[in-house]
Order: C-alpha cells, then structure tokens, then sequence
C-alpha cells in the first residue's frame, strides 16, 4: 500500500514513529512545540491521515497508531524522487549525491558496503 503524505502530514507522522502509539492531545503538545500549530490544525491533519489510512485510531482517548512505517514512507518518496526528477534512474541520483560534497572515508566505506551488499 502507497499513501502520499504531505510534509505537514509527515510532521504527525514523525511524533508516532519517533515515540509510538500516542493521542492525539499529546501529538498536539508535541507540534504545537516544534511547529506552533493550534490544536484544531493538528487534529484536522490527524484525520487527514487517518482518512488515508496512515494511522488507525482507537478509544479511549483518541488514541493514535502508526498503520504505515517511516521506511515505508522513504522508500515510496526516493521512488517518487528518482522517477520524478532523475528520470527513473537510480545511479543519476547516486552520482548527483555523491558530487554534492566531499565523503569522509568513512562514509565511502558506508556506501561500498551497501553497494557489495546489492550484488
């Protein structure tokens, strides 16, 4: 299951996956923190989501649970990304990476490693 989620979305998203199940007062503390938000605004998001099928929710207390996880959502947006702008290919958003900035050793061992591991 693919579900397209907005970075406002995201932003509720990322309270459940960082701390697990939570209700939606708390997500709503938490944002209202981080961001500003207003209890309404995030609440309305919290729907959207659930609507979407992203969180399940559950009483007492609206209580809120992750129906997708973060991995999920990464790989389905690094899909988007790669089809979207590097024209379905991988290696043209590999190279764009790797010509951003100079690699620490250790970071080039990283990325061999996850390469050799692909083979």
């Amino acid at each position: 299951m693919q579900v397209k989620l907005f970075d406002s979305e995201l932003k509720i998203m990322g309270v459940l996956w960082r701390e697990g199940d939570a209700t939606a007062k708390h997500i709503s503390d938490v944002l209202k923190e981080e961001t500003g938000w207003n209890k309404n605004t995030t609440y309305t998001l919290i729907k959207r989501c659930i609507k979407k099928g992203a969180i399940k929710r559950s009483e007492p207390n609206f209580m809120c649970h992750a129906l997708i996880s973060k991995e999920e959502v990464q790989e389905a947006e690094t899909e988007e990304l790669i089809n979207k702008i590097y024209d379905g290919s991988a290696d043209k958003l590999f190279a764009a990476l790797l010509g951003r900035k100079k690699l620490s050793d250790r970071q080039i061992r990283q990325l061999k490693e996850i390469i050799e591991e692909e083979e």
